[in-house]
């Protein structure tokens, strides 16, 4: 919500500061994003008069201007073709910087002769695109007069954010009636006195029977003899202060009366309506032409404007081309009308039109003030377009939100912890527009669709009154009740994000929902799965894994330079509807080089294993040993088939899933690769059997470890992570570590796996005996268990 600090004063009155007003906009909840003060901004440029404008001697396009200043005389060379002698402008000295470059104006020789000063244009000063001749300051303004205050620049624009709770304070008045109750003026009466017809509207107004909730209320009125055209200076003025653009004085209206009541109204050319018009329900395939220049289809779903003939308008959010008003307009039709925010909602996010219009009515306007807004608008269509205007013409009622709650006296103290006078409670509520009893019955004003109960007069009493002047005061904590601890999936949770930040992974908090295409890549695209009311189209369905939002994250990153990346989240990912559908997960992606080009060697890419280290970190950063879990190949389908695993705790308890994403995956997502994931399931991984210290105490040998190598022969079928637990297994105090460190591939479908095999003696150093005995039982287990044998 954009306003200038005049036009607050227009319904507040008041002497307080801007200061003030920011610190009291803040004090009733309402944030304050921005303010814009030209003044400041405009403060090195100031009025000037020019003397003397001749032609430049050695130029035929240029002028050599003598133009007084408040420093003196100074010696302008101006191309300008409305330059000229007696004019004033606004006029830059050395030193000054130029708002729409950025460059710092300095005295220049121009064809020879020396530039001392610079006229701008409204382009220059970042005020329009106007960039034709210098600005032509009108009125008696002094030399040296600063350009803000000659302008009619000097009101600063104030931008708030409002949360959707807040439909009243998406107008001026609104808020000044907030500041009116916080103590900072008084708020100015709304002059609406009925304007009385001079005849009956040749156009009727009527409400479909098929559906009565679409629009409750539908308020016309014919306008004759109207002149349309550009808006008077400081009704333009208003607008472009707040970022609108000036179209035409009957539009300026509806667009002023939306910003300073919360009210969007809407003219159409009378001329070019067929027949009565209402609200009703849009056909299925419908289509309209929008004042944007697009053409929208509706269905049955969608409320539009409509006359004899067709469609005229989407209702709430947008009027049509056809209808439109121009220049020529002479007879116009005026429209005010209350809408179904849920209706106007979802229509405008189907059609995907984001309108000042469909901002407020979504939000819930004031329908008691559908009639005023008609009022006070006939009276400026009258004033600025002239013609004459008739009786209104009224379809439906205003609906019903009358409502009242009780606030109980002791209830403000209980419920927002600051103890304030009852009569000052009700006086706030009273300065809010609430009628209320002197016994706390409070009846809730018409543009108020937030308050519902006794909870909501408390809030606005405390914020009212200040939320900085509630007192601090510490909460009370029995020493009977144990003090909560983490339950293992949140401890899990925590373990999983150190240790993916000490591996270099930068964590990310993504959506939990994406497309349905997305969502069908990873298993979604599931009906449970949709979203009943998503935010967009975008974000349609629950994700059911972490992946595809890495995995897209990590292509905006690639589309942006940033090849080398490795993202990951730990978040609840969703297979159903279910509770036990949702599941905690822990994923990451890598993408690029994972050992970056040096003089010691080239560079290497992130592979399929890459990703099983991680996996397996997260694993035992939770309390599992790696030792006790079985890789197998293969992963669900948008892994690579022959370049991904699954990591379990037998066959039927998949802990996590790694691997190469899939290039057709990657293809619909449009991200280049190859990209290599993983994703832990940690409500998969049992509990930790350990209790009290989380391991054991290190203990160290003094004496130094042997290492054998055994050269194994073994079906191609048979993985390397089950020999490696078989001979791990022979014996768990003397055998340290065992790896892999050779694969060499032989005939006959077999394969040699040589594995690096670590003894540590405890006690003795171990002999030949010792260390040919358990060489013995490596070979014999690793023969039992996947029926290798020795290379010869």
């Amino acid at each position: 919500m954009k306003f200038t600090l005049s036009w607050l004063k227009e319904h507040l009155d008041t002497k307080a500061s801007l200061d003030e007003i920011l610190e009291g906009l803040i004090g009733v909840g309402l944030e304050v994003e921005e303010v814009q003060d030209q003044s400041k901004e405009l403060a090195a440029f100031k009025v000037a008069y020019v003397l003397e404008a001749e032609k430049h001697p050695n130029a035929d396009k240029l002028k050599l201007c003598k133009v007084e200043t408040d420093q003196g005389i100074k010696q302008v060379v101006c191309g300008a073709p409305n330059a000229r002698a007696g004019m004033k402008a606004i006029i830059a000295q050395p030193g000054v910087v130029i708002p729409v470059n950025g460059t710092v104006f300095a005295p220049a020789t121009i064809r020879g002769v020396e530039s001392q000063a610079m006229m701008c244009s409204e382009r220059e000063l970042k005020l329009s695109e106007e960039h034709d001749g210098i600005i032509e300051v009108q009125g008696d303004w002094p030399v040296g007069t600063p350009a803000a205050v000659a302008l009619g620049l000097d009101d600063p624009m104030i931008y708030i954010k409002v949360t959707a709770n807040r439909p009243d304070a998406l107008g001026v008045h609104g808020l000044a009636r907030d500041l009116a109750a916080k103590g900072l003026g008084t708020l100015k009466p709304i002059k609406a006195d009925p304007v009385k017809g001079t005849f009956k509207s040749p156009i009727g107004v009527k409400l479909s029977s098929e559906d009565g909730n679409s629009c409750k209320l539908f308020v016309g009125r014919y306008f004759k003899g109207v002149k349309n055209g550009p808006s008077p200076k400081w009704l333009q003025q208003r607008l472009t202060a707040i970022g609108l653009r000036p179209i035409s004085v009957l539009v300026d209206i509806t667009n002023f009366m939306t910003f300073a009541y919360g009210r969007p109204l809407h003219v159409f050319d009378a001329d070019k309506v067929t027949g009565n018009v209402g609200a009703r329900l849009a056909k299925d395939g419908e289509t309209i032409l929008a004042l944007d220049g697009k053409t929208y289809t509706l269905n049955s779903s969608m409320t539009v404007i409509a006359d004899d003939a067709h469609a005229e308008g989407i209702a709430g959010i947008m009027g049509g081309e056809a209808s439109g008003c121009s220049d020529t307009t002479n007879n116009v039709f005026l429209e005010a009308a209350y809408f179904d925010p849920r209706l106007t909602a979802a229509a405008g996010r189907k059609l995907g039109i984001h309108s000042d219009a469909r901002y407020r009515f979504e939000r819930g306007v004031d329908p008691a003030f559908t009639q005023v807004g008609a009022e006070i608008a006939t009276r400026m269509i009258l004033e600025l377009c002239g013609g004459k205007a008739s009786e209104l013409v009224i379809a439906g009622a205003v609906p019903d939100t009358s409502r009242s709650f009780t606030l109980r006296k002791s209830r403000v103290k209980s419920l927002g912890g600051v103890d304030i006078a009852w009569d000052e409670q009700l006086h706030i509520l009273r300065d809010l527009g609430f009628t209320t009893s002197q016994d706390g019955v409070a009846q809730v004003p018409s543009w108020r669709p937030d308050v519902h109960g006794e909870a909501d007069l408390v809030e606005e009493v405390c914020r009212i009154h200040g939320l900085d002047n509630v007192p601090p005061a510490a909460m009370s904590r029995p020493h009977d009740i144990a003090r909560p601890i983490l339950n293992p999936l949140q401890k899990r949770m925590l373990a999983s994000r150190r240790m993916l930040a000490t591996r270099g992974f930068n964590e990310c908090a993504t959506w939990a929902f994406l497309t349905e295409a997305q969502s069908a890549l990873f298993g979604g695209g599931k009906p449970e799965l949709k979203l009943a009311n998503p935010i967009s189209s975008e974000l349609s369905d629950m994700r059911p894994s972490l992946l595809p939002n890495l995995i897209a994250a990590a292509g905006r990153n690639a589309a942006r330079g940033f090849g080398d990346v490795q993202l990951a989240e730990v978040g609840h990912a969703y297979a159903g509807d279910k509770m036990a559908d949702e599941t905690l997960r822990a994923g990451g992606v890598r993408r690029g080089d994972a050992i970056s080009r040096s003089v010691q060697g080239g560079a290497r890419v992130v592979d399929a294993f890459d990703a099983k280290a991680d996996a397996l970190a997260v694993i035992e950063a939770c309390g599992l040993a790696a030792s006790t879990l079985q890789v197998v190949q293969g992963a669900p389908a948008w892994f690579h088939p022959g370049r991904s695993g699954t990591i379990q705790m037998g066959p039927q308890n998949k802990l996590a899933y790694f691997g190469e994403i899939h290039p057709k995956v990657l293809q619909a997502m449009d991200v280049k690769g190859p990209l290599v994931a993983f994703e832990v399931i940690l409500n998969a991984l049992p509990a930790s059997k350990q209790k009290g210290a989380s391991r054991a105490a290190l203990s160290i040998s003094d004496l130094l470890p042997v290492s054998r190598d055994f050269a194994f022969v073994v079906e191609d079928k048979v993985q390397a992570a089950e020999l490696i637990k078989a001979v791990k297994g022979v014996d768990k105090v003397m055998i340290t570590d065992a790896a892999v460190f050779d694969v060499y591939k032989l005939e006959g479908g077999k394969k040699s796996l040589a594995v690096e095999v670590t003894l540590q003696p405890k006690e003795k150093t171990f002999t030949e005996e010792d260390i040919a005995a358990i060489s013995a039982k490596i070979v014999a287990t690793a023969q039992k268990a996947v029926g290798a044998t020795l290379r010869g």
